[in-house]
């Protein structure tokens, strides 16, 4: 981290560029045998915050570079910003997906130039361009340094005030919205507190009422609860008195039952009595006619006495 913010200040830039200068001549001395070797044109890349930068390396000689393998890498992480090959872009960075471009129209003439948009000051760093074409490397690196040109004219002291005035409106407002929305809340519990007021004289209106309602009740439940044990003492009088009337009729039952067995006893003989007597008279009767039939008729009027005689038995029977 200190080397990169040394590379960031105009102090050190002098012996930056010595290293550099070594850095390439060693890059040199390793690719003297290579058929191809990689430049910046511009070594050093100067950007603002939000924009848009293209950091440009290129092929020398010349050469077709479709298909070959190129790495955008920044140097403090040593992770991929970009990666193509073969005509496809491969994994890279999470912070850097969707912000990276490789510009393809110039890989047919040898250039590798790679777009990085929307920078932030994140983006700042040393970025090396490797290619491999076959057994053939190299590679070169670019210094990207980012800035605000807003923080550059603004002084820190000021930023502060601004940030103080500013948290201390804030506050002003928030204490002028905490006691507006306290004093409506006061208003409220007031308003509230009176409408609980109304509702306790009404509560207790309801009360007297239910109060005088539950004493009448009381009293009716008095009145019914008398006239239902008079009623109770009433049926169960009717209950003795029906008992005793099932048993006078059971009594009455069997004094009939008895004295139409005595009836039947006293009946018996009288009929016996009846019977004998209306026989006598039915045969003093025949005997009566038979001697006046004796004396008045003729012998031809024989068949009377069969008549008298069928009335004597219709008699007896």
């Amino acid at each position: 981290m200190g080397f990169r913010s040394g590379c960031r200040h105009l102090s050190f830039s002098h012996p930056w560029r010595t290293l550099l200068a070594h850095l390439v001549a060693l890059h040199l001395l390793h690719l003297g045998s290579a058929q191809f070797r990689v430049v910046a044109p511009k070594l050093h890349v100067t950007a603002t915050v939000g924009q848009d930068v293209v950091l440009h390396c290129q092929l020398s000689p010349w050469k077709d570079a479709w298909n070959s393998d190129i790495r955008w890498i920044l140097h403090q992480s040593s992770g991929l910003v970009h990666h193509y090959r073969n005509g496809e872009d491969l994994e890279q960075m999470e912070e850097y997906k969707g912000r990276t471009e490789l510009l393809r129209d110039g890989l047919i003439d040898g250039n590798l130039d790679l777009r990085i948009t929307a920078l932030t000051f994140a983006d700042s760093g040393s970025y090396i361009c490797a290619v491999q074409d076959g057994d053939d490397y190299a590679e070169a690196m670019v210094e990207l340094k980012v800035s605000d040109p807003v923080s550059q004219i603004i002084h820190p002291w000021k930023v502060a005030l601004a940030v103080v005035i500013t948290i201390l409106v804030g506050s002003f407002v928030i204490i002028a919205f905490l006691l507006r929305k306290q004093e409506s809340k006061d208003a409220m519990l007031v308003e509230q507190a009176e409408r609980m007021e109304s509702s306790d004289a009404k509560l207790d209106t309801l009360a007297a009422k239910l109060v005088e309602i539950t004493e009448k009740f009381e009293m009716r439940y008095g009145i019914m609860n008398f006239h239902t044990s008079d009623l109770k003492n009433q049926v169960a009088e009717l209950e003795i008195r029906a008992v005793k009337i099932v048993e006078r009729t059971e009594a009455l039952e069997d004094h009939c039952e008895e004295m139409e067995k005595h009836t039947a006893e006293l009946e018996e003989p009288s009929r016996r009595r009846l019977r004998d007597e209306l026989r006598l008279a039915v045969t003093t009767r025949v005997q009566l006619r038979r001697a006046r039939t004796a004396q008045d008729t003729e012998p031809t009027l024989s068949p009377k006495p069969q008549q008298d005689q069928e009335e004597q038995v219709f008699f007896i029977e």
